[in-house]
């Protein structure tokens, strides 16, 4: 089951939880658009995707947007969100990744 988040309470939360929450709200958009897409290769767990961003200091972020983006690209039926979540991601604004992926999982979830 897919849940619909408020992307403004999760900006604020994991802000005020010293990117805690980010975490937890990384790990399920991960698994909420793996679920989206069972046919896409791209289904590492987002504990997973976290233990690998972890332990690359941040460089598998990289491929992550990448493949969160071609998943925001499969799911709208086109775009170039792929270079979008890389260039994002680069300049560190990875939680504006999570804000558009989050936005396209909404569109999927259920109440």
């Amino acid at each position: 089951m897919i849940k619909k988040r408020n992307i403004v309470l999760a900006v604020v939360l994991s802000i005020i939880t010293c990117g805690l929450y980010g975490i937890y709200w990384f790990i399920c958009l991960n698994n909420d658009a793996n679920a989206l897409t069972p046919d896409d290769s791209y289904t590492t767990s987002g504990g997973m995707a976290f233990l690998f961003t972890l332990i690359t200091c941040g460089i598998y972020s990289w491929y992550w947007a990448y493949r969160m983006g071609a998943k925001v690209d499969k799911l709208k039926n086109g775009g170039s969100h792929t270079i979008l979540f890389i260039v994002l991601q680069i300049f560190g604004l990875g939680i504006v990744n999570y804000c558009i992926l989050q936005d396209t999982v909404n569109d999927y979830a259920e109440n």
